[in-house]
This record gives structure tokens, sequence and C-alpha cells, in this order.
């Protein structure tokens, strides 16, 4: 096609066209017209030529030039799209490398191959412009609810019309075994937004925990006035789920809010989500009084909160037991992913069983280590002591408390314990230097010979070693693996080494290595306080 006075006007009219149906910005599309008219210039008038077109975004004319750039004589390539300074002297009045020289060349006539060759390059960024302008609508609308059209479905994954594009539910965010037809009408939870290759994936759920949360809130005028807050859901899907609210104002019952007149509101949850049943629960800060109210409906007899371990133990009755744990462990994981604790359930008659087990445990280690009698050494477990340094390094005013424990009783105790705790002391140490240990690990502050043993058979034999450890290697912890807590053992856990001690110690051995800079730690401390001073403000 030749660019003439006639077709003109007809380029702004069919770019207007193209925007208005993609609903994109007309801009854009004039934007590709110039380009693709630029590359069939260059097929024209050749490659090496830097050809730029400009439509007129008025009158439609189409305006070709040949732009040349002033570079210096090393570097000079392109002799079609580059000059010299002195030869642009001949064009320019006074030339400085960066200068342009602008002339305007003839229009061109597309043959067949350049037109089909711009209708691409058209179609190309008419595509790109479309999937920016989705990205840029959906992007702000993750985590909100969303409803959709049923389009096909594919491979056991429903794909959505959601209105300006298309979006996937997977399979494993279905309910159940929910299925759709086409166009059946759908509500979900747009879980995330991406921008890839080829335009932006938006990703639906109906499983996820934040699906229920947005429902009540459309559902519940208090939870979406901010009166009343979800702090925690728990679901297995299609099947039961727990959530956990909160009111702010005292007058307003944050459970009766969230049922509704004769569970008019969370009955119309329930029917959304496939007659999934719904235990709402008050949250609570004290977390041992929030996991009595998880476990609901089962009654709790004893809460023990580890809270550094992240973990709880629960006494329920015997004839509780089987409710409290649930279904295929139903009740007891939920609540578990509702507090966050690994909760380790147990009858009374058990809790007693084991409680025996550890007194006759401690019981033993004394008489073996002492030369104790039995007598005796329950004496000493009755009145707390658990261990050897206990008994070696605590105050003497608490063992005279013993019945029949005198000064010199005491003392002869503490002598015993500390012999003890000596050759172990000193065989471990021995069995270290066995396997390696040297003597800039040996040294380091705040490590016992057993320790340092410890960490020898699991090949950490130097200060070096130490440093490079991360403290969950030490002190141990969770992490969370398809939604269950899976323990990790630290090295130094057997010895009550805590998250902040490791973490501690590590730091220690970086700075002593020379790692780390104590000016560097101080400055970032500082940052970090001010940080939180901020927060709270």
């Amino acid at each position: 096609m030749a660019i003439t006075s006639a077709n003109q006007l007809e380029l702004l009219q069919t770019a207007e066209a193209v925007a208005r149906e993609k609903m994109i910005d007309p801009g854009l599309v004039v934007e590709a017209m110039e380009e693709s008219l630029a590359r069939a210039a260059k097929s024209r008038y050749g490659a090496e030529m830097d050809i730029r077109v400009k439509i007129d975004r008025k009158t439609g004319r189409a305006t070709f030039t040949r732009v040349r750039t002033v570079v210096t004589d090393e570097e000079l390539e392109n002799y079609q799209a580059e000059m010299t300074v002195e030869q642009a002297k001949q064009y320019l009045d006074d030339p400085k490398v960066g200068d342009t020289f602008v002339e305007e060349v003839p229009p061109v006539e597309m043959g067949r191959i350049a037109a089909q060759s711009a209708k691409q390059v058209i179609l190309q960024k008419v595509r790109e412009a479309e999937r920016d302008r989705q990205y840029e609508e959906f992007k702000d609308r993750a985590g909100t609810i969303i409803n959709g059209l049923v389009k096909r479905e594919e491979y056991g994954n429903v794909i959505v019309d959601v209105g300006a594009g298309e979006a996937i539910l997977r399979r494993n965010e279905k309910i159940g075994r929910e299925s759709y037809r086409p166009g059946d009408r759908i509500r979900v939870y747009i879980k995330d937004v991406r921008r890839e290759q080829r335009g932006p994936q938006i990703f639906l759920s109906r499983t996820a925990p934040e699906f229920m949360a947005e429902l009540f809130k459309m559902e519940v005028p208090e939870i979406y006035d901010g009166i009343i807050e979800i702090k925690a859901v728990a679901r297995d899907p299609g099947s039961r789920a727990k959530i956990a609210v909160i009111s702010y104002d005292n007058s307003i019952d944050p459970v009766g809010a969230c049922v509704g007149m004769r569970g008019s509101r969370v009955q119309a949850v329930v029917n959304e989500l496939q007659g999934e049943k719904i235990d709402i629960i008050p949250w609570n800060e004290d977390q041992p009084t929030f996991l009595v109210n998880a476990l609901q409906p089962a009654e709790v007899s004893k809460v023990v909160l580890d809270e550094e371990a992240g973990k709880i133990e629960v006494v329920v009755p015997e004839e509780q037991l089987s409710l409290a744990i649930g279904r295929r462990g139903q009740n007891v994981r939920l609540a578990s992913q509702l507090t966050g604790l690994d909760i380790d359930i147990m009858t009374e008659a058990q809790e007693s069983a084991r409680r025996q087990a550890e007194f006759e445990l401690r019981t033993k280690l004394f008489v073996d280590k002492l030369d104790l009698d039995e007598f005796f050494a329950q004496l000493l477990v009755s009145e707390g002591f658990s261990n050897l340094e206990e008994v070696a390094y605590v105050e003497i005013d608490e063992l005279l408390v013993i019945d029949g424990v005198d000064e010199d009783t005491a003392n002869e105790l503490q002598a015993r314990a500390r012999d003890v705790l000596e050759a172990q002391n000193k065989a471990a140490l021995e069995n270290a230097r066995a396997l390696g240990v040297e003597d800039s690990l040996i040294d380091f502050e705040g490590l016992t010979p057993q320790m340092i043993e410890a960490l020898a058979r699991d090949d950490v034999k130097t200060l070096e070693d130490f440093a490079t450890c991360a403290d969950w290697e030490l002190a141990g912890g969770w992490t969370t693996v398809n939604g269950e807590r899976v323990k990790d053992d630290g090295v130094l856990e057997p010895f009550d080494v805590s998250l902040e001690e490791a973490q501690t110690m590590i730091m220690t051995a970086r700075i002593m290595l020379g790692w780390v800079d104590p000016a560097d730690l101080e400055a970032e401390e500082d940052a970090d306080a001010e940080e939180t001073e901020e927060s709270e403000v």
C-alpha cells in the first residue's frame, strides 16, 4: 500500500477501531503502525539505515526520515546511520559527538510481503498492550473475590472468563469433587496474578483459607467495617473449617455476629463452600486459652505450653480423646493450623504414665551416677532436680530443704556430682580431639565439652565450620511442608540451646574470624531499633 493522502485518514480510523475493540490506548496502535512502516522502509532503503516514521495524530500523514548520528572516528561502524564530526560539517554548523542529522526521505509503497510483515507487527503490539492492560487491571485485585463464567475444563483445570480475560482454577484449588459445565457462574478468590511471557496469568482458588475470610467479610457487615477481625482461618476444604474472630466492641459478640440470626450468615458461607462445616471460635491472646477454644467441641483438662519449641501438650479425659483428635486427625490438625502450634494430645492416663516414666528415668540417673539408694534418689527427683548439673551447682540451701539432708550430706552430694561431670567432660573432650576438633573450637567460650563432641560428630570441627552454621542447625526448629509442621533437629538441641543463644554464638564466631565488623552490626541494630520505634508510633 502507498502512503497517500487518500488513505492517511484511514490509518487513524483503523487505529481508533482496533483500540476501541481491544480497550487499549489508540496511541499504542499508532506507534505499532509507525514501527511497521519503518520496517517496510528499511527493507526498501536498506537495513543498515536508521529510518524512522512519524504519523501525525490529527491528519494521519506519515513522515519518513533518515537519521544519522555523529560519532568519533574510532566508533564509526555503520556508514549508513553514523558519520564522523568531519563528515557532519557539510550538514551541520558546529557538529559534536552525539548530534543527529535528520532528513526526510520519500515515502515507500508496501509490497505484499511488507504489508503482511507490518500487519504482524501491529498485531503483536496490540497483543502486548492488551496483556499489559489485563495485568494492570488484575494485579491490584489479588486477594479479592470475583464472579466469573466457566468457559471450559482442561485436564481437571477450569478456565474461567473473568470479563477482561481468562483465569485458571487448578484442579487442586477446587473444593472436593466439584465439576462445572461451560456457562456456569462461579465465585472464586484471586490467589495470584503473574506477568508471564504469554501474558498475565490469573490463578484462582476456592480452597484458600482467605476465600472463606472474604466470604465472611461479604456476609458480616461488622467484619467489613473493622469492628470484628478475622485473626486466623484453617480449612479442610469441602469438609470442615475453623475460623478465629475477635471483636473490638465489647457490646458485640464476635461469634454471634458471624453466625447471624438463626445461622443465616454462616449458612450463606456454608452453602457457597459445598456444605463445609464451620467452627467459629473466639480468639484469645493467651495461647493455651485460645487452644482450648480451638479444640472445641472437645473438653480439655490441662494445657502445657513450650513457647520456645512452638509445641503444646494437651491432656483430655479418656472419653474425649477421639473427639479431640477428630476423624482422621482432622480436629487437632485444624486446631494446629489455627494456632500455629504443634499439638500433642494425650489422655490423663497417658500423661500419668509418661510422668512416671520420666520420674523413674531421673531416679535411675541419680542412683547410677551418684551411687545413691533408690529412696534418696526419689527424694531428689521429687524436689525438682532433673540432672547432675542442677545438683552440682545449685545453692546448698536448696539441698538442705530435703528431709534427712544436712550440710555434710549436701557437700558430699555436690562433690560426687562435680566429679562425675568432670569425668564426663574429660571423656567428651578426648573423643572430640580424636575426631579431629581444632583448639579454635575447643577454646570458644559458651561451648561445653559435650557440645563440642556433638558438633564433631556432625562434622563441625573448626571455628570456621561453626561460623558457617545456621541458627536452626544448632538449636533446631520447625518448618512447614505441604501445610504440615515438620521438626528440624538441631545439633545442640539436646543441651537446651535456644535460637537466640545459637544466633549470638554464631555471630561471635564470625566477628572473631573477621567476617563481620562489630561496627556494622551495631549500626544495623540501631537502624532496626529506630524502625521498631517508628512502627510503634
